[in-house]
Parts: C-alpha cells; structure tokens; sequence
C-alpha cells in the first residue's frame, strides 16, 4: 500500500534545508561544544534540529520525533505509530574540521519499521532517497549494491565509536582482519554516508558498532531497497535500536560475519588465558 506522498515530500525538504544550514556555517567558525570527551556537536547541528522539529511539528503534530541533539516531552507522543529519526549532522567531528564529509538523514518509521527515507550530502548536492516497496534512489537515478562476491575484491567501511579509547584493541584488531583481507578498507566519519555509498555501490561492505538509531535509520532502508543484505554485527536480525550493523552486499555477509565471529572468538579466549 502507497504511502502517504507527504512523507518523503517532508524528509526531502528537511534534509535540503539541513544541508543549506550546513553549507551556511560550514568553513566559517562554527560553534563548537563538547558532548563527551570527542563528541562534538555545532551551531549547526542545534539549528538544523530545531528546524526539522519545527516542520515536523507543524505537519504531523501526532507523529513523534528522535532526534541526535535536542530532547523534550512533547516528541514523545504516546502511542504514536509514526516516529521520525533525524540525525542533523551525521559527521559532525568532520563538519567541526572543515571535511566535506558529512550530510543530514531522515527516516520515517512506521510502526516500529523504517518506511521512508531521505540522506542528502550538500558539498556534493547527492540526495539519497527510498520508500519501502519502491527502491532507492540518487538524484532521481536508481541504486543498487555492487556485485562484489569475494573480500579480497571489496572495498569495506567502518566507524569507530566514541569511546574508541576505552575499546581501541577490539575496535583496531578487527579493523586489522579486514585490512588483511579485503582490497581496502576506508574510514570516512559518517556512518550514514558509508550505508549510503554500500547502497550505491561504491562501496561493498560496511560494519560498526556503538551507534544510535539516527546514525542508521534512513540509511538501513537505502540498503535494503538497493539489495544489500543487513544484520547486527553478530549475526542477528538487524534493529535499528540494536546499537551495532553489518550492511553488505548479498555475497559477502557471510565471509564478514565468519571473520568478526573468528576475531570475537580469539579475543575471548585470549582474556580467560
């Protein structure tokens, strides 16, 4: 069943005026205050959200929102079917530094599922879309996963959590493995870019954990609707809650998820030595 066609309308014209807030404060000396030891968040990040929330607010007054900076009661609309996941700047550390790598992402959920979604990158004016049952698209051009079958042939991505130095053994071991074992392995500081470009076929394969619902929500139904396959990097079904992805083309979640078991297993051993 179609959805409404306002939903992607909205999380099109959320993420484009997103990205012209970013492009206004992008070079220019933005604020910048700290959430955590390495965790950044911008004037921009704070004037992007209050925007999304305000359209939100505006043409879906019964629909909750989740959103990466600002928190407040009334987004939290009891029994509400319909939850918006926005992340305002998704990269924010390299937005902060003056790295053209980082965009706004916006998912629908409908009913606990991610139903629509919308990624927009301004430096490079791609606009990322997809509607459950209807593809995904760049720039009005259909995606799809590359056919990538074998690791020593993939290009990988990952991310590292910010609490990176409390787990930088596990996080740079398994780094390591794929080093080892793929053609390259790229680390571009926005989650939702890299499952963007697995989408679009730029890239073969993308995992990490310590993430939050906004890093990944627009981002894992591009994924899917391109014909990648996803899951937790456990091997379980992926939950855009769960905290942690594999996002993959169909031909390499099993050698992916068969080399993070294999380095998980070793360093359990290793600690009960």
């Amino acid at each position: 069943m179609p959805h409404d066609p306002r939903y992607l309308a909205t999380a099109i014209d959320i993420v484009l005026r997103a990205g012209e807030i970013q492009l206004a404060h992008f070079g220019r000396g933005v604020r910048i205050d700290m959430k955590g030891a390495i965790d950044l968040v911008t004037e921009a990040d704070l004037q992007a959200e209050r925007m999304c929330r305000d359209v939100l607010g505006a043409r879906f007054p019964a629909h909750a929102i989740l959103a990466e900076e600002l928190d407040s009661p009334a987004d939290r609309v009891a029994g509400a079917s319909h939850c918006w996941v926005f992340d305002p700047i998704d990269g924010t550390t390299n937005y902060a530094h003056g790295l053209p790598i980082f965009c706004a992402a916006l998912g629908l959920e409908i009913e606990g599922r991610v139903e629509i979604a919308a990624i927009y990158d301004p430096t490079r004016r791609e606009l990322f879309t997809a509607e459950r049952g209807g593809g995904a698209w760049l720039n009005g051009a259909p995606l799809r996963v590359s056919q990538a079958s074998h690791l020593l042939e993939a290009v990988l991505v990952t991310g590292f959590p910010y609490d990176i130095h409390e787990r930088a053994d596990d996080m740079l071991g398994l780094f390591g493995e794929f080093v080892r074992r793929a053609r390259a392995v790229r680390r571009l500081g926005s989650a939702a870019l890299d499952m963007a470009y697995v989408a679009a076929g730029r890239l073969d394969g993308f995992w990490e954990d310590g993430l939050k619902p906004w890093d990944v929500a627009a981002a894992s139904l591009l994924v899917e609707e391109a014909g990648g396959l996803l899951s937790g990097t456990d091997g379980t079904p992926f939950r855009v809650r769960g905290g942690h992805v594999l996002a993959t083309t169909p031909a390499l979640q099993p050698p992916m998820l068969e080399v993070i078991r294999a380095f998980r297993s070793r360093r359990a051993r290793n600690r009960t030595d």
